[in-house]
């Protein structure tokens, strides 16, 4: 942190500029206040930082966390959110011991994409009561929630709330655009305040904050509401962990020397989450906007994150009165453009017009996103891809048939050729032979024409699971059932392992149909054909 604190200082600065409308906005929507958005960005801010596996992360309440924290704010209270956020906590520890961090990478990119868009749409639609001036009404959908708040509207419509809202967040649309490093979030939420204030304008604010960080009861520790919030605890730490190691590796790409460790990443969000509901937080995550904001403003270590959470310290102790008088409908301006710049719309239409399969991945997450909850919609965007993936896979095992003649010695004549063609057939499989491919090559061998004997050669496939062994043990059973001796040549080392084990090739090793190599394999097909009087002469 010594190398260029000037550097890290200014953007920690800008970072906390950025990040205070965004912290009070989802500390709201979360529904524990806009206190809690300050105090998550402070502690989890300040923990993460210097105990992730990041150095340029940026951690905080952001909105796909605030999307989950709705529903356990209508079912448990604010009790229930601070305790959900500590077993969150306690999850992120395991997986980071466990060294789960790797196997988020493997979550597909439709997945990520449409996660994202639903989030996108949910904190939309969330900002509409505020963004209206009416009272947001009771229910955990934010469909019906802002359905509702249009038709109080429009029983009684007021002009105020709504100009703010859109104000705000055309001017940080616009100025996103024009200047892209200057914190036009602030700016618009500063000058509506002003005016809201000198012109004294009927509409909601924030209200009072305490003159510090809030220090809850920690009767919110009480273990018998613990079996009811585990599995919004486990949904929490999967959203955390999802987010944060997609936000670090965004950093990754965005410098030049700088590699996350995700387990380390998730050990320090595990901490964060512990710290940040004993001083009233909410629980926290990598915050994708604010990292990249830290990176384009010249950060190059820890400092930078750290700045930004003694900055929003400062104005939590020094500047609690000024901030209670935001409107709430600028605060829902600024979301309502974050929701927007949270789409990248050129990424979802390269991704819609990829395939097929990643079209529908996509646009089910998203939709899954906006009519359940994000665990669900996570977990069913993860099955489809993976239903996806593996009827791509069997339909790239072959199972295809091989002339002979360029494995026959040259010695022989055209004669013995046709002779050995007619009674010998080779099958090569290629690909993997798992339980989704398996029954599409059953089906396959089970189409043979009348020969003698069946050469499989297996040097080109490229794993086997338990099913297909299985079934490459019925098909040979089959064959042999009409008569056809099989004959097997080319098995890699790794495969013998669940051959052997499932007895698919044991009687075959002990009557030496099992070659080494295909060559090896047609000289004992024609040894035994000639044996067998099948073949005239001896070779």
């Amino acid at each position: 942190m010594g190398r260029h604190p000037r550097r890290d200082l200014l953007a920690g600065l800008t970072v906390a500029i950025v990040a205070l409308p965004l912290a009070l906005g989802f500390g709201i929507s979360s529904g524990l206040g806009a206190a809690a958005g300050l105090a998550t960005a402070v502690v989890a801010g300040a923990v993460a930082a210097f105990f992730g596996g990041s150095a340029l992360q940026v951690s905080g309440p952001t909105g796909a966390m605030t999307v989950v924290l709705v529903p356990i704010m209508h079912a448990h209270g604010a009790s229930g959110v601070l305790m959900v956020g500590v077993l969150a906590g306690l999850i992120l520890l395991a997986l980071a011991l466990a060294r789960a961090g790797k196997y988020m990478a493997l979550v597909p990119a439709p997945v990520v994409e449409g996660f994202t868009v639903g989030i996108a749409c949910v904190i939309g639609l969330q900002q509409i009561p505020a963004a209206l001036g009416v009272s947001p009404g009771n229910g955990e959908k934010v469909v019906v929630v802002a359905w509702q708040a249009v038709h109080d509207f429009l029983a009684e419509p007021g002009w105020q709330a709504p100009v703010i809202a859109a104000g705000v967040a055309a001017l940080m649309l616009a100025g996103s655009r024009w200047r892209p490093t200057v914190p036009f979030s602030l700016i618009a939420v500063a000058a509506t305040t002003v005016i809201a204030e000198l012109a004294e304008l009927n509409v909601s604010r924030i209200g009072a904050l305490p003159a510090g960080l809030p220090v809850p009861s920690l009767s919110f520790l009480d273990a018998g509401a613990l079996g009811s919030l585990i599995a919004p605890a486990v949904a929490v730490a999967a959203l955390a962990a999802l987010e944060s190691l997609l936000s670090a590796a965004v950093a990754d790409s965005m410098s030049v020397r700088h590699r996350h460790d995700p387990d380390r990443e998730l050990f320090g969000q595990g901490l964060a989450n512990l710290a940040a509901p004993l001083f009233g937080g909410v629980p926290a995550t990598g915050a994708i906007a604010r990292t990249a904001v830290n990176v384009r403003s010249g950060a190059s270590s820890r400092l930078a994150a750290l700045t930004h959470a003694a900055v929003l310290a400062v104005i939590v102790f020094t500047a609690a009165d000024l901030v209670a008088r935001i409107p709430l409908a600028a605060l829902a301006g600024v979301l309502l453009a974050t929701a927007v710049r949270m789409i990248e719309v050129g990424s979802v239409a390269a991704m819609m017009r990829s395939t097929r399969a990643d079209a529908l991945v996509l646009g089910l997450t998203a939709i899954a996103t906006l009519a359940l909850d994000l665990t669900q919609a996570v977990i069913l965007g993860l099955i489809v891809a993976g239903a996806l993936a593996l009827r791509a896979v069997a339909r790239n095992v072959r199972l295809e048939a091989m002339p002979l003649r360029p494995d026959l010695p040259e010695d022989h004549t055209g004669e013995e050729h046709a002779l050995l063609a007619e009674h010998i057939v080779a099958y090569r499989l290629d690909g993997p032979l798992v339980f989704a491919a398996a029954h599409r090559f059953l089906l396959q061998l089970s189409k043979v024409a009348d020969v003698s004997v069946v050469i499989l050669r297996m040097s080109r496939v490229t794993t086997i699971d338990a099913t297909g062994a299985l079934v490459l043990a019925d098909a040979i059973e089959r064959l042999q059932g009409r008569g056809i001796v099989v004959y097997m040549s080319g098995i890699r080392e790794g495969h013998h392992q669940p051959l052997h084990s499932l007895g698919v090739i044991a009687r075959l090793e002990a009557a030496g149909q099992v070659r080494t190599t295909t060559p090896e394999a047609i000289a004992a097909a024609r040894e035994h054909l000639h044996h067998t009087g099948v073949l005239p002469g001896r070779p």
